[in-house]
């Protein structure tokens, strides 16, 4: 669980999350900001989706 926290990826997309969606509670709500929410989300899955791969490709190294 650790590698997940510790990422570097991750934790750029989880802080690039964090600031679009203060950025969208101060303003309004158009389609550029649900658009900005799911870019986030998804930045967030491949992040994750890397590092899942990269420790198992590690696991069968070993």
């Amino acid at each position: 669980m650790r590698k997940y926290f510790l990422n570097g990826a991750i934790l750029s997309a989880v802080v690039s999350s964090v600031s679009t969606l203060r950025t969208g509670a101060a303003g309004r709500h158009d389609w550029r900001f649900y658009v900005s929410v799911v870019a986030s989300l998804l930045t967030l899955t491949v992040a994750i989706g890397t590092v899942h791969i990269e420790s198992r490709e590690l696991a069968e190294e070993d």
